[in-house]
């Protein structure tokens, strides 16, 4: 069995903090295949000394075939995995929050009815959805306020409405979940979805502007589009659901 290829790591552990990225950095080299030389830079003395014997200005610091390869970042690429930009498009945010709350719909109408799949968890799922996200927003008010005022027709007018959207959301999942108050949950449901859809058509589709979506909050990286207008159509949808019943 040949031998496995060394690499010679080099990462702080000092006894008040352990590198994150150390330990990254040493276990995508194991997961790639390397024996490790892990060599610990115990004080801010030595990582010092060790930064300008090296002529870096970070650790941890990875040296494969006795050349430097670099950072964790530089690590990954050498292996040609994805690292990740600042202001980077990401759709992880919304699929982690759609996918969980799908799960959570299933889990809650099987501990309900005894099955997962009924019109029942259909429902939950949309309340939950918006609950959720009416979370991401409140996270910070002030962030989400300032990226929902770029698009949003009503708020650019009104501009406390900015402020009170994540509010009204987050209360008419929460009624729409309870079933409880429907002539106050449907008809706010309708009106903020109503409006959000419009603003986002407008800016997206018609004016064809590129905007970050305030859906996920104020610090999201998710393209204003197709995620913004399902969240506004899946309010109204829900809203004339439960009206019809």
């Amino acid at each position: 069995m040949p031998a496995k290829p060394t690499a010679s790591l080099y990462r702080m552990v000092m006894p008040g903090h352990i590198c994150p990225y150390g330990l990254k950095a040493k276990a995508l080299l194991e997961r790639k295949g390397f024996a490790v030389e892990d060599h610990w830079l115990r004080t801010r003395a030595e990582t010092d000394a060790f930064k300008a014997k090296h002529g870096v200005m970070t650790t941890p610091q990875t040296f494969i075939d006795g050349r430097r390869t670099g950072g964790y970042d530089d690590l990954r690429r050498h292996f040609g995995l994805h690292v990740r930009t600042k202001g980077e498009t990401s759709y992880a945010p919304v699929i982690a929050l759609f996918g969980m709350m799908a799960l959570m719909a299933l889990a809650a109408s099987h501990a309900a009815y005894g099955a997962p799949f009924t019109t029942r968890a259909a429902e939950w799922f949309i309340s939950f959805s918006m609950v959720a996200l009416a979370i991401q927003k409140l996270r910070d008010v002030e962030s989400f306020s300032t990226m929902f005022l770029g698009y949003d027709l009503l708020a650019r007018r009104w501009v406390p409405y900015a402020y009170i959207y994540p509010f009204a959301e987050g209360l008419a999942g929460i009624l729409m979940t309870a079933q409880a108050l429907h002539w106050l949950s449907i008809p706010l449901a309708a009106f903020i979805g109503s409006v959000g859809a419009v603003s986002v058509f407008k800016a997206v589709y018609i004016e064809k502007r590129e905007l970050k979506c305030a859906c996920m909050g104020g610090d999201s990286n998710v393209p204003l589009g197709f995620i913004s207008l399902t969240e506004n159509v899946m309010m109204v949808a829900m809203a004339l659901w439960m009206l019809l019943r």
